[in-house]
């Protein structure tokens, strides 16, 4: 019987890394896309732009308040907006999971299939020096 080599054990770890990161984000990422989390409404206050090559990434940035009024947020992005979607001042109805940085529009998110992707590829990565270990031993057999 072989011995796991020191290459398999990097490519599990990293698919345990990639696994560990997803699931930090799942919870949020299902409360998006389900549109779960606390009602209020966006006031958008600047666009942030990020030139990339060949495009540029716009974020409005701004302050959430609640309906209630019990949750303020200065300072958050609202997922998805660029940079035609708002005018400073103008308001959207939003809702907030929790998530630092961010809250959502009405129409939610659909972060999860990232999210989804990255567990399946992490699981993929640390099955595969396994299922690779196991075609050995049945061709060995």
């Amino acid at each position: 019987m072989r011995r796991v080599s020191a290459f398999d054990v990097v490519v599990m770890a990293c698919g345990l890394l990639l696994i560990v990161l997803a699931a930090q984000n799942l919870g949020a990422a299902l409360a998006a896309a389900r549109g779960d989390g606390t009602p209020g409404t966006f006031t958008a206050a600047r666009v942030e732009c990020v030139l990339h090559p060949g495009h540029e990434q716009c974020t409005w940035v701004g302050e959430f308040r609640s309906d209630d009024g019990t949750v303020r947020r200065d300072g958050v992005g609202f997922y998805g907006s660029d940079r035609a979607m708002f005018t400073p001042g103008r308001h959207s109805r939003a809702f907030d999971t929790g998530r630092p940085g961010h809250v959502y529009g009405p129409g939610g998110s659909n972060e999860w299939i990232v999210v989804a992707l990255l567990m399946a590829a992490g699981a993929g990565l640390m099955a595969w020096p396994l299922r690779r270990r196991r075609a050995r031993q049945l061709q060995e057999s």
